[in-house]
């Protein structure tokens, strides 16, 4: 069995649920090991950055030297997680007087940065590679070793793969940046009619902008959500809790600013191809969906 360190960040633990619950067990199905790291902490998300980059650079290279201690990769579901842990890992990297400043930080000898000094007695030296579960599915996996473990092919389900803004940029190592197609390609294997034409792949959902801009939030979403109703998707699929809390959460409120009902189950990629393996809808989460994807599995069966 492939073992990774298992980096969950706050939101899989709260309202990402589903996706933590979908991503173990596909994992699991498909002999992948994951490892959660041992006394994580928050990464800071994208928000601290704009607030104190220097604690926030230290907050996330904790993580980042927890996971180097064990020297396996460490898989960041979270978009978000995964571009701060991928961020700080590249500032450390270009910045010698910054990773000198942080590693006295993580080992508590710089109260500027880790507050009451006492940090953790270890040293980062960025011996660790961080890792999207997209990226482990697609190239170390295999599409086709998904492929042959799919039992129900999701065929006729006709999906939106929906990557968000930060898993492609600024860094995007392993997919295209304005064409990505991983996700693409392990839904295709899992039988589902993929809408690799959805032109708003990779566009902000508004994120935390509804708590700030509101208008210019619901803006973003109704364009997401009102292409995908032209388009006649069954399902969005994304990478991402915040992304996934948005497109899903605000559907009443664009039904009424387009003056047409949005009912879009919006799931994780991981619960789509935990479905197709044929996991239990319990194991992967489903229920949790506020928007039922049952009346479109069903409609689908009877399709066929």
């Amino acid at each position: 069995m492939t073992a990774y360190d298992y980096y969950p960040g706050c939101s899989l633990k709260g309202t990402g649920k589903p996706y933590e619950e979908s991503l173990l067990a596909v994992f699991e199905a498909l002999d992948v090991g994951l490892d959660e790291l041992d006394d994580w902490n928050c990464c800071g998300a994208t928000a601290y950055m704009a607030v104190d980059e220097k604690k926030a650079v230290a907050l996330a290279s904790r993580n980042l030297a927890l996971a180097e201690q064990s020297g396996k990769d460490l898989v960041a579901p979270c978009n978000a997680c995964w571009l701060v842990l991928n961020k700080t890992s590249r500032y450390l990297d270009e910045d010698q007087d910054l990773n000198d400043l942080i590693c006295s930080a993580i080992a508590g000898t710089c109260p500027s940065i880790s507050g009451n000094g006492k940090g953790a007695s270890f040293e980062f030296s960025g011996n660790v590679s961080v890792r999207h579960p997209l990226d482990v599915l697609y190239n170390d996996v295999g599409v086709e070793a998904l492929e042959n473990a799919v039992t129900n092919p999701l065929s006729g389900l006709r999906v939106a793969p929906y990557y968000g803004c930060q898993i492609v940029r600024p860094m995007s190592p392993f997919d295209d940046q304005h064409d990505p197609m991983t996700m693409d390609h392990l839904l295709a294997a899992a039988g589902c009619d993929v809408a690799s034409d959805y032109p708003f792949k990779t566009r902000c959902c508004g994120a935390s902008q509804m708590m700030t801009m509101p208008d210019v939030g619901i803006d973003l979403v109704s364009l997401l959500l009102e292409d995908a109703v032209s388009r006649d998707i069954d399902v969005i699929a994304v990478a991402c809790p915040l992304c996934q809390f948005n497109l899903e959460g605000y559907q009443p409120r664009v039904s009424k600013r387009i003056k047409a009902e949005t009912k879009i189950p919006i799931l994780y990629f991981t619960q789509l191809l935990g479905l197709a393996l044929g996991l239990d809808k319990k194991a992967l989460g489903i229920k949790r969906s506020f928007v039922p994807v049952e009346p479109v599995l069903a409609r689908r069966a009877s399709d066929d």
